[in-house]
């Protein structure tokens, strides 16, 4: 590409800084069809030397453009071109008319060759294939060669990784005897399960029960299916914007063996337990003789304040079983977790690990460990945080002023929780059916509940689509939304 057919005109003496000058002009390139569809655009130092910028602003610039989806930069090659100038963009920040509801009419009904997918949970992969993450492939496959199994609790090596890891991103000092592999959260909770209904007494094989568990309600619909498939007794207990109701979980009878929790990140409300709502439900937990587990499911990714620490950093006598997957800060596909459980706890469910066997593969944990050695997730967590925080703020411009709408769980994570008021003024399963006929894929709160507490909204995530995606898909709820208010 040469930089000279590139239309690029800053103005020096504007209030505005070069970097949203030089984004704006490389958009308008891209739309005009100056630059095309999958084209390479300059490098930054080449592209700085030319229109006489530093690196940063060129750096920046392309920063902004990748997280509205307009290019595909991947370190180690050349940023490219990913919009069709077909294609209809929306320029960020939004207009502020925007704001309000007033969005250009969306096309007639009819069907949508492509979903855009707004169902939380899912997260964005296209920062992934790097250099390290290719690296620690190749040097997997290279050394896959082996008779053996895998140990049942994971190898030494990504179980070192993984003790390093909540060590630096979620503050908790532990060894890697300490660290269980798993095949993602679900397995990990069928685990745990399994663990809590083990027999009392191995030589008379004497059985407690079914294990009887507290969740957060609303909370994780699967987590609750597969809790019930291994046997356990569930009691939902109420959660609202402050977190799992502490007097309705002391309040539960017969006591719950265990209480799992997201005190992080609510799931889905998004709110979080403040140290002292910690301290008194590990006091709880020691007074019950229960377990807490702890699904840290997202809690890397955190806007305008550091990652909270884990719950599990307060535990001092080993009641707490820390659930983490890379589901969200590497990809769903590799379907890899772990527990971190101490003292009796965790030989429990080492003991169980050993008589299910390994449930991830050798050279998936090998590829996994190289990567975190490397450095190569730490860097990625990095990269992403500023995808998603593109997103976070046009979602909080195109839907924040809305009337009868309120936002929460936008502290951190990768959904929002868009709450209807008055509660029911609007049908939010409506709103979900209509959104779909559209061509975007939203949830209901309604679906995360067991009981319904009058809690009433959308959830939405922002992870995986574009910045042009979630724009148009904006479009769509804010004509909604709008439309509900007015009726």
């Amino acid at each position: 590409m040469n930089t000279h057919h590139l239309p690029i005109v800053l103005d020096r003496g504007s209030t505005l800084p070069l970097a949203v000058q030089l984004a704006t002009a490389l958009r308008q390139a891209i739309l005009g069809g100056t630059v095309r569809h999958d084209e390479p655009l300059p490098s930054t130092r080449a592209l700085a030397a030319s229109v006489r910028v530093s690196r940063g602003t060129v750096v920046a610039a392309y920063d902004q453009l990748a997280g509205e989806g307009y290019l595909l930069a991947r370190p180690g090659s050349a940023t490219r071109v990913r919009v069709d100038r077909h294609e209809e963009a929306v320029p960020l920040p939004p207009a502020p008319a925007r704001h309000r509801g007033t969005s250009a009419p969306d096309p007639a009904p009819g069907p949508h060759p492509r979903v855009i997918d707004l169902a939380p949970g899912h997260p964005s992969t296209r920062t992934l294939v790097d250099p390290a993450w290719t690296a620690a492939w190749r040097s997997a496959v290279a050394a896959s060669g082996r008779s053996d199994s895998p140990p049942p609790t994971g190898t030494i090596e990504l179980r070192t990784a993984i003790a390093d890891h909540v060590r630096r991103a979620r503050g908790l000092t532990c060894s890697p005897h300490d660290v269980i592999v798993t095949a993602g959260t679900s397995d990990a909770l069928a685990a745990i399960g399994l663990a809590l209904a083990s027999p009392a007494d191995a030589a008379s094989e004497a059985r407690a029960g079914a294990p009887r568990i507290a969740v957060e309600d609303p909370g994780y619909p699967t987590a609750r299916r597969v809790l019930r498939r291994v046997g356990a007794l569930l009691s939902p207990v109420p959660t609202d914007g402050t977190g799992v109701n502490l007097a309705a979980l002391a309040a539960v009878s017969p006591a719950p063996h265990a209480v799992l929790v997201t005190p992080s990140h609510q799931y889905p409300l998004g709110s979080s337990l403040t140290v002292q709502s910690r301290l008194d439900l590990l006091a709880w937990a020691s007074a019950a003789g229960a377990v807490v587990i702890e699904d840290d499911y997202d809690s890397e990714f955190r806007f305008g304040t550091a990652p909270l620490p884990a719950l599990a950093t307060l535990d001092i006598s080993g009641r707490v079983a820390l659930v983490g997957s890379f589901s969200k800060t590497v990809t769903p596909w590799i379907r890899c977790g772990y527990i971190v459980a101490t003292g009796a706890l965790g030989d429990l469910l080492r003991e169980v690990r050993h008589d299910l066997g390994p449930s991830v593969s050798g050279v998936q944990q090998a590829a996994l460990a190289r990567y975190l050695d490397s450095g190569g997730l730490a860097l990625n967590i990095a990269r992403v945080r500023r995808e998603y925080a593109h997103r976070r703020a046009l979602v909080i411009g195109r839907l924040g002023d809305l009337p009868g709408v309120r936002l929460t769980g936008l502290d951190g994570g990768l959904h929002v929780v868009v709450h209807i008021h008055p509660a029911g003024a609007a049908d939010a399963s409506a709103l979900v059916a209509q959104a779909a006929a559209r061509g975007v894929r939203v949830a209901s709160l309604a679906d995360y509940a067991v009981v319904d507490r009058g809690q009433h909204g959308l959830v939405l995530g922002y992870g995986a689509p574009t910045d042009l995606e979630l724009s148009r898909a904006l479009d769509v709820l804010v004509d909604l939304l709008t439309s509900a208010a007015a009726h």
